[in-house]
């Protein structure tokens, strides 16, 4: 995405949240790529066979966008952040109903390796990762949002410091807290 992409989609939001419905049907194609790469990041990180494509995932965060009752995004960082959490959830909701076919045994240790893609693999890891994101979000959610950008979003630390608006050193420094933290949350919510 241009320079010149980034004011025009500040633009729209500002036309869209002013009650411009012309500004979102603009909206759409300008953002659709960049919402494309946060979803086929996500469905990266899912077990294998799953059945949602990155066009769908992105057809029902906007779709989940466009029935915000709140749409004044204060910039084009706050509309990706927002889009990327609604797929995350679309996720979570996706692989709970899964879930909720399957009954077993005990809770299997969870862990939180290196890579993180080994944790989004298995339906009770996923939700377990999901549940120590939120429990983060509270404690920093900017930590929280650099996980998701990056792990489940598949952005790289420049694309993350872009939207984010910091240098890609601290979302370095922000990832390996986190990725620490999320790893004690983890370890402790599996034994």
């Amino acid at each position: 995405m241009g320079g010149n992409d980034k004011g025009e989609v500040t633009v729209l939001l500002t036309q869209w949240g002013a009650g411009d419905r012309g500004a979102l049907d603009s909206l759409m194609p300008i953002v659709y790529a960049e919402l494309r790469k946060i979803a086929a990041g996500f469905l990266r990180q899912q077990r294998t066979g799953h059945t949602l494509q990155p066009t769908a995932l992105v057809n029902e965060a906007w779709l989940r966008l466009v029935r915000q009752q709140q749409t004044s995004f204060e910039n084009r960082r706050r509309f990706f952040g927002l889009a990327a959490q609604m797929m995350r959830q679309i996720l979570v909701d996706y692989a709970r109903s899964a879930a909720a076919g399957k009954r077993g045994g005990g809770e299997p240790r969870i862990s939180l390796d290196e890579s993180m893609s080994a944790a989004a693999t298995d339906l009770a890891e996923f939700l377990a990762l999901d549940q120590a994101l939120e429990r983060l979000a509270q404690i920093s959610p900017r930590q929280a949002r650099v996980i998701e950008m990056r792990y489940f979003g598949g952005l790289n630390v420049e694309e993350v410091g872009e939207l984010l608006e910091v240098s890609a050193a601290t979302i370095s420094r922000e990832q390996r807290s986190a990725e620490a933290w999320l790893s004690r949350a983890m370890s402790s919510a599996g034994g």
